[in-house]
């Protein structure tokens, strides 16, 4: 048989295939029983509910805004106001001569003492006790919205893994199935005499390579899944869970200047070493009122031989040596402590948004390439030698290498598409929100 008579032969054998499964298909279809409705769907959650999610859940998360609580109550404390001092004594009782116990000698000879004293603070000690609390638990609330930011990074970080696993797979299971049909047709030619043997072995050893990568790409899957609960906590979403989304492309117009002044706004660990300056100074200022001598004053009721009198007593510590210097120093160079730290991290988080940026557009210029031309022409490629090598016009070689290149092609630009999204979420962090212009 002719080269050109076996074409034929295929092409008609195909032709035959193909109308056979158009008439086939719809009895197909009706025979395969449905499946079981009655079976929970698994639940579809975006990013957005997966932030929600994670910040309602996160234990670490909870457990450091209890400190926002525990301040709260510190405060309740620094409020206070210190507690009268009740006193009494008796004296000049008859405890071995219990022969002159009696009512007249307790009125007449025994002494009664009654008192109620309180300490008078001054400097507004209570009152500085109280700002000093305040500014503490305003630092606890910024640092709890800097712990949320590194959450929600994380799991963005994360949830992308999820994407790109998600469409690897979705990928390596279409190149499977139009690979089958090569396997299909290539047995078919093979039959004709349009195909060596050898040829044909390739290709079904080519066949493995594929479903070995729908394997991988699933436990890949399944790993950032899992990976993907921790941050969401295994109580809020069922076992069979999956994410709604896919990798996409979001430019972003705006500029170095306008995000590094956002960022010095927003960021909440900078807004916490601001506020770290201002609860310093109060520091300072309690150091100061706690400098000041109190004043304790008590009144007591005397009943002494019949006789009724009360008594007015002051005293107040003499600051001549203790005037708390110690601790107003120490509160100083807290101040200077803090300013430095607020500087470190105005530093810090103009680094994090010029590294952010600097990797948003280098991810963009490569995603710029593929899609300029790079991953349509792969695909091109791939389909023209596709076509000629089942039409018999190209080897076995030339199709094999032009559907390597296309995957490749294909996994890296889904890769660059992930790390230009998480480059996106880095650059949220790094301003500190994730509503860019």
């Amino acid at each position: 048989m002719s080269r050109g008579t076996a074409s034929a032969v295929v092409l008609l054998t195909l032709a035959g295939f193909s109308s056979a499964q158009e008439t086939v298909a719809p009895t197909a279809a009706n025979a395969i029983p449905r499946a079981d409705t009655t079976q929970a769907a698994p639940a579809r959650i975006t990013l957005d509910q997966a932030i929600r999610l994670a910040l309602q859940h996160d234990h670490a998360l909870q457990a450091a805004r209890t400190t926002i609580l525990q301040n709260q109550a510190q405060e309740v404390t620094a409020n206070l106001r210190p507690n009268p001092v009740l006193s009494w004594d008796t004296q000049f009782f008859p405890l071995f001569q219990p022969g002159q116990f009696s009512w007249d000698y307790l009125d007449n000879q025994a002494q009664f003492d009654l008192g109620i004293g309180y300490l008078f603070e001054r400097g507004k000690k209570r009152q500085h006790r109280l700002q000093a609390a305040k500014d503490q638990t305003a630092v606890t609330r910024t640092q709890v919205a800097d712990n949320e930011r590194q959450l929600t990074f994380n799991l963005a970080q994360q949830f992308i893994a999820v994407l790109l696993a998600q469409s690897t797979l979705d990928f390596a299971q279409q190149d499977l199935d139009s690979f089958r049909q090569t396997v299909d047709i290539s047995t078919i030619r093979y039959k004709a005499g349009d195909m060596s043997e050898g040829d044909l072995l390739k290709i079904k050893l080519q066949l493995l390579q594929f479903q070995t990568d729908v394997s991988a790409a699933k436990l890949a899957k399944v790993q950032a899944l899992a990976g993907l609960r921790q941050f969401l906590g295994f109580e809020s979403v069922p076992d069979n869970y999956d994410v709604d989304g896919e990798l996409d492309y979001q430019p972003v117009h705006v500029g170095l200047d306008e995000l590094k002044a956002m960022a010095l706004r927003t960021r909440p660990d900078l807004q916490a070493a601001q506020l770290g300056v201002t609860a310093a100074r109060s520091q300072e200022s309690l150091a100061e009122a706690n400098g000041k001598r109190d004043v304790n004053a008590s009144f007591s009721y005397t009943h002494t031989a019949g006789v009724n009198s009360g008594a007015f007593f002051f005293n107040m510590e003499l600051p001549i040596f203790d005037r708390n210097q110690g601790e107003i120093a120490r509160t100083r160079y807290a101040i200077t402590q803090t300013e430095e730290l607020q500087m470190e991290a105005s530093q810090q988080v103009l680094t994090d948004v010029l590294e952010a940026y600097a990797a948003l557009h280098s991810n963009d210029e490569i995603i710029q390439l593929y899609r300029g031309g790079y991953v349509d022409q792969a695909k091109e490629s791939r389909d023209i030698t596709e076509y000629a090598y089942k039409r018999g016009a190209a080897s076995l070689l030339d199709y094999l290498d032009a559907e390597r290149t296309y995957r490749s092609n294909q996994l890296a630009y889904r890769q660059a598409l992930a790390s230009y999204d998480t480059a996106l979420e880095q650059l949220r962090q790094a301003t500190g929100t994730r509503s860019l212009p």
